[in-house]
């Protein structure tokens, strides 16, 4: 089997919007699903993009995807890249496509002089966590997650236009 890994194009973003279902629904979450393809094409593709895509292929075929963009560390005092979703679709598993996909990423992020390359995964997914152990990724225990999103952001935003 061959493995390749390619920049996404704006011709992707149907295969993209279908890697993102499998994902979600792989992950339980596909009642969070609402994004809109012309709004993602105009993050990814647009202007001033927001994140950048790769797309994994096994002897041609399109069969994973690693959405990514950069972050910025104050302590390092550079960019680092940051992984927001994999995912190898089940029939490909195994094959290393994961592995290249994530492997790709560290290539950029050590071309571009990023200090580190880093991303969450679900804590109920234990193979996932195996596989990246086995790659040299460590968890960042002593760290929680924390998210403002729908209403209480806009009541967050609010409090700055009451200024």
């Amino acid at each position: 089997m061959s493995i390749a890994i390619r920049p996404a194009t704006p011709a992707d973003l149907p295969l993209i919007g279908a890697l993102i279902h499998e994902l979600a629904v792989y992950e339980k979450l596909a009642h969070e699903v609402r994004f809109d393809l012309a709004v993602m094409e105009q993050h990814l593709f647009g202007p001033r993009p927001m994140a950048e895509v790769v797309i994994g292929e096994l002897d041609g075929v399109a069969q994973g995807f690693a959405l990514f963009f950069h972050n910025f560390s104050t302590f390092e005092g550079r960019p680092g890249i940051y992984l927001e979703d994999l995912f190898v679709r089940p029939e490909a598993r195994g094959a290393g496509l994961g592995k290249a996909l994530l492997a790709e990423l560290a290539r950029l992020a050590v071309e571009r002089g990023c200090a580190r390359f880093e991303w969450s995964v679900l804590d109920w997914n234990t193979p996932s966590i195996g596989f990246y152990r086995a790659l040299g990724a460590r968890a960042m225990d002593d760290w929680t997650v924390m998210r403002v999103d729908g209403a209480a952001l806009a009541a967050l935003a609010n409090m700055a236009e009451a200024r």
